[in-house]
């Protein structure tokens, strides 16, 4: 029996258990997103500092539109936490529309 190249062999490599090959993109993908999340604080940073001087000039008041915004971004970091944690393999925006 006339054996192949290695490298062509079944797609078997013994330094590979089943599920490594899914495993790497998904390490990749976690470290993508962590470096999203940092970006997505600094953003709920800024959103915050904006709302305390938007509500002195306006006696209290907040903007609405910003505290949605907030929210929104609120609600994909933790979107994101689900997926870095293997709670969910549904990566979040802008994988996934926003919303879902």
């Amino acid at each position: 029996m006339q054996r192949q190249h290695p490298h062509l062999e079944d797609d078997e490599d013994p330094g590979f258990e089943p599920g490594t090959r899914e495993l790497i993109p998904r390490i990749l993908w976690i470290v993508v997103i962590t470096l999203m999340i940092s970006g997505a604080q600094s953003v709920l940073l800024a959103v915050a500092v904006l709302q305390v001087v938007i509500m002195i000039a306006n006696r209290g008041r907040p903007n609405e539109e910003l505290g949605d915004f907030g929210s929104m971004v609120g609600a994909w970091v933790a979107k994101a936490a689900r997926y870095q944690s293997a709670a969910s393999d549904q990566k979040p925006w802008p994988w996934t529309p926003m919303g879902s």
